[in-house]
């Protein structure tokens, strides 16, 4: 049985943006600074803190751009995921529960107060294992952050990326 963390893993959201006045929002790539992933066999067990949620940088056409948010500005939107869009308060934990059936990760995910099951593709990189999700917001009860009657919004679906090490 082998544990891993944010000392020796990786945990990223990628957010996507739309709406007409998609052009002035910006695609996101998102820490996730506090989690658990503990591997035992073909079974898997991961914890993660939606509070510990960080803003990395903005992205363009899948590019990080490092300088296009200012502190300010992450700030606010790690404030707006916490509290408007996944309300950690009342859903402090996300847990995924597994088992490896080939490349594929067999489970449940609760998120949001919801259980669902979850299908996660899985693959070696390098040295690494990685396991990459689509998640559409809606099927756990979230609501995809909106602003200016819509103009302005992120897309239902978000990607989540998971390293751990080979």
């Amino acid at each position: 049985m082998t544990t891993h963390d944010a000392k020796d893993a990786r945990c990223r959201i990628f957010t996507f943006k739309e709406g007409l006045l998609s052009a002035v929002a910006h695609d996101l790539e998102i820490d996730v600074q506090r989690f658990s992933v503990t591997v035992d066999g073909e079974r898997v067990r991961a914890t993660f803190d939606p509070s510990s949620l960080r803003v990395l940088h903005a992205m363009h056409d899948g590019v990080p751009r490092p300088g296009a948010l200012s502190e300010r500005e992450r700030a606010k939107i790690e404030q707006t995921i916490r509290d408007e869009v996944l309300s950690v308060r009342r859903h402090p934990e996300v847990r995924f529960e597994a088992e490896a059936r080939g490349a594929v990760l067999d489970g449940t995910l609760t998120l949001f107060g919801r259980s669902r099951p979850l299908r996660v593709p899985f693959r070696v990189e390098g040295t690494a294992r990685v396991a990459e999700a689509s998640l559409h917001q809606p099927d756990w009860g979230i609501a995809p952050y909106s602003a200016m009657l819509g103009t302005l919004k992120i897309k239902p679906d978000v990607r989540v990326r998971i390293e751990l090490p080979g």
